[in-house]
C-alpha cells in the first residue's frame, strides 16, 4: 500500500522529509556519477537536476506506511546511518561464521542436518525494519526467509542450531534484538510452532 499526496494529513510522518529529499537527491547523483563517469560541468548540472527531478517526484512514494496499522508513516531514508552501518559489520561477521558452520556440514560425512521451518512473530512498525530482519536472515547461510506477512516470519533452518540461533528457548535470538535496537522498536518475539 502506497501513501500518495491525498493521504490523510493526520498521518504522522517519523523524520524530516526535506533531509530525505536531501539524501534521495544525493544518493541518485552519486549513483548517477558512478554510472556515467562523465565529469564535464554540463554534465554534472544535467545529473544534478535529473536526480533533483526524481527525488522530487518519487518523494510520496518512500513514505511508507505503518506495518503495524497505525496512522503514522516512516521515510524510506530515516534511520540511523551509523549505528545501521556497525549493524552491517556484525552482520559481516555473522555471515562468515554460518558460512563455515555450512562447509562444516557439506564436508562431513554424514550430513547432520535438520532442515525445518520455523515461525515467530516480530511485531514492529516501521517496515523498513521488517526488511532489514528478513534480508539479514536470508543472507546468513543456512537459513531463508519463505514468508512475511502482518510481523510473522516463516524461516527455513537447515539445522536445528540455526534454527536456535534465531528463536532460542529463552529470551530472543541476537539478530532480531540488534534489529529491534537498531530502529527502536520493542524487544519481544512471539514463538510460533515448528514444522518440518
Amino acid at each position: 500500500m502506497l501513501m500518495n499526496k491525498n493521504a490523510d494529513k493526520k498521518t504522522k510522518i517519523n523524520g524530516s522529509e526535506l533531509l530525505q529529499f536531501i539524501v534521495l537527491t544525493i544518493t541518485l547523483f552519486g549513483f548517477w556519477l558512478i554510472l556515467s563517469g562523465m565529469m564535464k560541468t554540463k554534465f554534472l548540472i544535467i545529473g544534478f537536476g535529473t536526480s533533483l527531478v526524481t527525488a522530487w517526484l518519487t518523494r510520496s512514494l518512500l513514505r511508507l506506511p505503518s506495518a503495524a496499522g497505525q496512522n503514522e508513516a516512516f521515510l524510506a531514508f530515516h534511520f540511523p546511518y551509523l549505528k545501521y552501518l556497525t549493524y552491517w559489520l556484525w552482520l559481516l561477521g555473522e555471515v562468515v561464521k554460518a558460512n563455515i558452520d555450512v562447509v562444516k556440514l557439506v564436508l562431513d560425512p554424514k550430513m547432520p542436518i535438520n532442515p525445518q521451518i520455523i515461525t515467530f512473530k516480530k511485531p514492529m512498525a516501521n517496515p523498513i525494519a521488517h526488511v532489514t530482519l528478513a534480508n539479514s536472515i536470508t543472507l546468513t547461510p543456512g537459513t531463508v526467509t519463505i514468508d512475511l506477512e502482518d510481523g510473522v516470519y516463516y524461516v527455513h533452518a537447515i539445522t536445528e542450531e540455526a534454527a536456535r540461533s534465531l528463536v532460542p528457548e529463552e529470551g530472543e535470538g541476537d539478530m532480531l534484538r540488534r534489529v529491534a535496537c537498531l530502529f527502536h522498536e520493542q524487544e519481544t518475539v512471539a514463538r510460533g510452532g515448528e514444522m518440518s
